[in-house]
């Protein structure tokens, strides 16, 4: 089957074969056809299997047959809402590529970078917005994004949404969307949050199911390694300067573990850069770029830093540490053995990793093929869980705890004290020797303004400096 039988224009056709698709993949073949008929669609596929083509084509289609609600004017049509600031530049990308020549305009919205340009890049018009739900809601509270037009809603990877804390703010985004609408919702598990939120959003929807998560690639070929969790770095840096790595994506579970995984690649004489939540967006922009041109041929990436990247001919994935979820590990090793190419997937355990381990080889139905290396396990007992030790006591200068402000028990009740009837005071006398009460504020009693020699007021409290001069003098 070809993209010519989805009865696409010759202007995508075009783009597709210059983007370097040549036959479409089971999610491709099964959304294409829905999505220009203008159904809603619920898609569940795995990473890597190509949903970012599969709903952009039709879109861009379906927005170019179908004349602007607003006459002469440019304004948004087709709103997308991605998790991370690398997949929707990476869906913006596609958008671009394929949309080429249709003049269709596209623009990305997400954080971690100044507002300035994409606001630019709303004002000059855009028909199909790629966002984040943070940065997207600051800016349309602002008033620099109206979704009135809005005529096919997508939310891509939408389990990454629920555990990134997002799903609040999507339904607070759809609100804003026009009921009378195309919606397609894409996700590579589905939870029952997901299916409920699938439930509110959707109508009549067309299932597609194509590769569930409980299945890996049969183009990447796994391994694991046991060793300890001190020789893990050795092991890595190894496995890196061999001749058939041509470049490879290393998870880490912490951004810590990105950071420190960094620097000790670097003193093995290993160029690789990192990226994390906790990086600029610049600065994984940067590295991410680093990465794809070749510059480097190590990325480290925690999970959520790495979801939705699309890197072609990624060689080999190596889980420096398995994830908590087995499910996570099916999103990892997608990354490699894309569009027909081969991959490799290897994994390091440790004797703390073994639970995970044993989850993974039960949710892909088979066991890692285990290989040797010159670190092998030694340390057959798991570590101590750590125990939260409790907050210290505040100690003053010598040494002793300071006792706490608040009571331990319950605060005293007040009693009923009646109030006390205070004296009025007496006005002072003003700078003209006056008692008449004109050296005071009108409107605070308590503020006094002195006169002093020159005529000029001063403060009151500035008169005992000056009569210490005077004495001194």
């Amino acid at each position: 089957m070809s993209f010519d039988a989805f009865g696409l224009l010759p202007i995508l056709l075009k783009n597709v074969e210059n983007s370097g698709y040549t036959e479409p993949t089971p999610i491709q073949q099964a959304t294409i056809r829905p999505v220009l008929d203008g159904r809603d669609v619920l898609g569940c596929a795995q990473t890597g299997t190509g949903k970012t083509a599969a709903f952009a084509l039709p879109v861009l289609q379906r927005l170019k047959e179908t004349p602007s609600p607003v006459p002469g004017a440019r304004v948004i049509r087709a709103l997308v809402l991605s998790p991370t600031r690398e997949l929707a530049m990476q869906t913006y990308e596609s958008f671009v590529a394929f949309g080429k020549g249709t003049r269709l305009e596209s623009a990305v919205i997400f954080g971690g970078v100044g507002q300035n340009g994409q606001v630019d890049a709303l004002h000059r018009g855009a028909d199909i917005v790629i966002a984040c739900p943070g940065r997207l809601m600051d800016l349309m509270g602002q008033g620099f994004v109206r979704l009135d037009h809005v005529e096919i809603f997508v939310l891509d990877e939408a389990d990454r949404m629920l555990d990134m804390g997002f799903i609040h703010d999507v339904r607070r985004i759809v609100r804003c969307i026009p009921e009378k609408r195309q919606t397609l919702l894409f996700s590579a598990t589905m939870p029952a949050e997901v299916e409920k939120l699938a439930m509110d959003l959707l109508t009549d929807p067309e299932n597609i199911k194509v590769d569930p998560v409980t299945s890996t690639v049969d183009a990447i070929d796994q391994c694991m390694y046991y060793v300890d969790k001190v020789n893990k770095r050795h092991l890595l840096a190894k496995l890196l300067k061999s001749d058939d790595l041509e470049n490879a994506l290393v998870f880490s579970r912490t951004r810590h573990g990105v950071d420190r995984i960094v620097r000790d690649l670097g003193r093995d004489g290993i160029d690789a850069a990192g990226i994390h939540g906790d990086k600029s967006q610049a600065a994984r922009q940067t590295a991410l770029n680093r990465f794809k041109s070749g510059e480097c041929k190590v990325l480290v990436a925690t999970d959520i830093a790495a979801r939705g990247i699309d890197i072609a001919g990624l060689s080999h994935v190596i889980n420096f540490d398995l994830p908590n979820e087995p499910e996570s590990y099916i999103h990892r090793i997608g990354r490699t053995g894309r569009a027909g190419r081969t991959g490799k997937a290897v994994s390091f355990c440790c004797i703390d990793e073994v639970k995970q381990l044993n989850q993974i080889e039960k949710l892909i139905g088979k066991r890692l093929r285990e290989e040797t290396s010159e670190w092998p396990m030694e340390v057959l007992t798991p570590s101590e869980p750590k125990v939260r030790e409790p907050r210290p006591e505040k100690l003053n200068k010598s040494g002793n705890a300071v006792q706490s402000r608040k009571p331990a028990g319950p605060a005293p009740a007040k009693k009923n004290v009646p109030p006390q009837k205070t004296a009025k005071k007496k006005p002072l006398p003003d700078g003209n020797g006056s008692k008449s009460g004109s050296g005071r504020h009108a409107s605070d009693p308590a503020r006094k303004i002195v006169i002093g020699r020159n005529g000029k007021p001063r403060p009151a409290g500035l008169g005992q400096v000056v009569r210490r001069i005077n004495k001194s003098r």
